[in-house]
Order: structure tokens, then sequence, then C-alpha cells
């Protein structure tokens, strides 16, 4: 079959039941031309870094999309099965000029194939350079899900500014020149500035973390915000083999940046609780190195009582220091690790429900564990002024990546944030 530019095509009639199949893309050209996939999500935004999938990114971190070379060809082998459709529907495959005097009419041809799993081409889309002047980036072809179907359109549209003006198509964001240093912009960036420099020069092996981290933060709007930070740690005996391999630490590591942009203290309090809640100190730049290994004495030495899941122990507790002992108008962002074990399914929702009023935000997280009751079932309960937390889980801190992690952790925050200001819980 041959494709024409804005021709769509539902993939079911090329690959039938198959969910696996390759985009094969060949220029002839006298200068380098770089080919990229990446992901667009519900919003018609750009995923996140990590689905970005090129020579030297060859895969999205689940495997959807996997790049190689082949003599002079750039393949990418899509897995639709591996996909998560909610997150991104839609992925593009791009061509960039490489050289700073060439140009797409300078090509001499270009050509993408649609390949099955047996090698057979399927279907063809044929460039052709005299359709295009000035440009310097194409968006070839798009694989995206409408309609419970997945289908494929051959677009073949190219922009003047090369890969720059592509992503700013998406959403991207592009630096832009600022002259007045009291525009809003420009206070971001100076405030992304002064966060790098200080773990640059406290914490540098954070800093390619914090960087991550202030992208989604850009992303969902919440570089300006002001809230308090809290974390609050599973002590429980199952989960013991997290403490001991590092994994609780990497946590913390993770949430400093968000701490540090949210925070003005740039630090955050801190819970571990079995049985019993216990308090531990505030979690800052300069004790975080081995928190867990040094804070009173180290892990193995915490007294929380004995080793079972008490959730409604430090709920209570969590709530009474930020609503009585330490009560501010800002609104305050809790990250709450569970490994699963989770009972008093009861208590734990009457707990949640009463305190939907307050000005507090519940990012529950489950890594490596399972059972985590009714953690699971947040989104749909009911009883609530607002929606007022967000679970989501994970096999390990090391199974996903940095930038998906911060895409997760913030991904309800900035819904909440509106909805409790439209409620007069938070303060506008």
């Amino acid at each position: 079959m041959q494709l024409v530019s804005g021709q769509k095509i539902a993939l079911n009639q090329l690959i039938q039941n198959n969910t696996k199949f390759t985009l094969r893309v060949h220029f002839n050209a006298s200068f380098d031309v770089d080919i990229s996939s990446f992901a667009v999500g519900q919003n018609d935004k750009l995923f996140n870094d990590d689905y970005m999938t090129f020579y030297n990114q060859p895969q999205t971190p689940y495997g959807e999309v996997q790049y190689h070379q082949q003599e002079n060809a750039n393949l990418f082998t899509f897995d639709l099965s591996k996909i998560n459709v909610a997150q991104t529907p839609r992925f593009v495959i791009c061509a960039t000029v490489a050289n700073d005097q060439a140009m797409m009419q300078n090509i001499q041809s270009g050509q993408i194939s649609l390949v099955n799993q047996q090698g057979e081409v399927l279907a063809n889309y044929q460039l052709n350079p005299s359709n295009f002047s000035q440009e310097k980036a194409v968006m070839l072809t798009e694989i995206y899900f409408k309609n419970d179907l997945w289908r494929m359109a051959a677009i073949g549209q190219g922009f003047n500014g090369g890969l720059k003006a592509l992503v700013a198509y998406f959403g991207g964001q592009v630096a832009e020149e600022i002259s007045s240093p009291i525009h809003p912009a420009a206070k971001l960036d100076l405030k992304k500035k002064v966060i790098l420099d200080k773990i640059e020069n406290v914490a540098p092996h954070l800093l390619d973390l914090t960087k991550k981290s202030l992208m989604s933060l850009e992303k969902n709007n919440l570089l300006d915000i002001k809230a308090r930070v809290a974390l609050v740690l599973d002590y429980s005996g199952s989960m013991n083999q997290q403490y001991k391999s590092g994994d609780v630490q990497q946590v913390l590591d993770r949430i400093m940046p968000l701490a540090l942009n949210f925070d003005d203290d740039g630090s955050f309090e801190c819970w571990a609780f079995a049985e019993k809640a216990l308090r531990l100190n505030d979690v800052r730049l300069d004790n975080l190195n081995n928190y867990i290994a040094s804070e009173q004495g180290g892990y193995k030495k915490w007294n929380a009582g004995a080793g079972y899941n008490n959730e409604p122990a430090v709920l209570e507790e969590v709530l009474a220091y930020f609503n009585k002992d330490s009560s501010s108008n800002l609104p305050v962002y809790i990250v709450f690790i569970s490994d699963g074990g989770v009972s008093e399914a009861r208590k734990i929702k009457k707990i949640l429900q009463e305190a939907s009023s307050q000005p507090i935000f519940w990012q529950f997280v489950g890594i490596g564990g399972r059972n985590y009751g009714v953690l699971e079932k947040l989104d749909t309960m009911e009883g609530r002024v607002v929606d007022n937390c967000n679970f989501f889980k994970i096999d390990n801190i090391k199974s996903i990546s940095e930038s998906m992690l911060y895409d997760f952790l913030l991904q309800e925050f900035p819904i909440w944030l509106t909805e409790a200001k439209n409620k007069n819980i938070v303060s506008g």
C-alpha cells in the first residue's frame, strides 16, 4: 500500500491482530538526518524525556518502542500491548537535519515503511523533497490510538525552526529571551538556578535528579507553588530488605528536590510507622546523605513498636501535627510509602474522608509489595469534600525512571490544588 500525506489508516487493516510491527525510515542525503520518536500524552503535550527514542536512548522505559539501525535505515519496533494508552496515546516519528547549512529540500529521497514481524513491507510513505523549502525538521508519521483502534497517519509536516520548533509545537518548554528581570518566567528561571546551585554545592550527586524534578514541576505548572512537604515511611518488618538495600534512602533523595522547590526552608518532615508512629528529625540537605543509616542511631534502632502496619496511628499523628502542632496557611504535600499489607480499611477510609476538608494532599506510593487494600480504591472513594489523595505502585524505586517517577508523584497534586482553592480549603 502506498500512503500519501494526510492519509490515515487503522493498523488492524495492515497487521491484523498482531501487536508488533516496525517502522523503517530511510533517507538518501549527502548529510546526516537524525530520526527520533517521542510520545505525546492525553493533553497533546510531550510525555517525558524517557519516552524520546533515538540512537542515544534506544528504547522507552517498558520497551514500548525500541530503536536500532540496520545498514542505512532507522528502525522503530513497536509493541502495542505494552503501551498505556491512558498516558501515551500517540507516538510521533520525526526527522531533523543535523547539518546547519542543509534543509529538508536538499534530501534526494525519504521513505517510511511499515514492516510486519515476518519482514514484509505492508505500507510505504514516500517524502517528496520538492514539498519543502526552509524546513529543517519534519514530522513524518504518527502512531496513535483513537476510538479503540491503533492507527497510522502519514504527515510530512515541516518546521522551519528545526527540532526546537517541533518540540514547541507539542508544548515543550523552549527558553525565551527575557529582558525584564521582573518577568514571571525570569523569576522561575532564577528560582531554578538557585535550586540547582544549592544542589551543586551541597549534594552534587543529586544534580541530574534535581534537573528532572524541575522539568516535571515546570510541565505541571508547579514551579511557583509554595507548599510544605512531608514523608511517611512504612517501617513494618516486610520493609526490612528495602531499608537494607538502600531503596528507602533513594526515596528520600528523590523527595528532596520537591522540598527544595515547594518549601522555602528546603527540608521536609518525616515519620516512620509500624505498630506506632515515630517522628524522625526533619530531612535537610545537610543530613540527607545516609539519613536512613544515621538518623536516631540508624533505622535498625528506630522504636516504632511491633513490626506490623498501623496506618491509622501515623495518619492521625501527621494530621495532628499539621493541623495543631505546626499549622500554617500553606498546603501540605505528603508522600506516604507502603509495601502493602494494609488492613484497617474502615479506619483509614474514615480518616481520609474527614481530612478532605483540610489543606493536605496525600500521595500514596506502593513499592515492592502487595495487598494495598483500600489504597487502591482511593480514586473512587466517596464522602469527601475534594479528592485529597492518589495512589500508584511500582516494583521498586529502581524499576522506574526518575522522570516518570516525578510525573507520577505530581500527577494529581495540581488537580487537587485547583479543587481545594475552589472550595476555599487552600487560599488562592
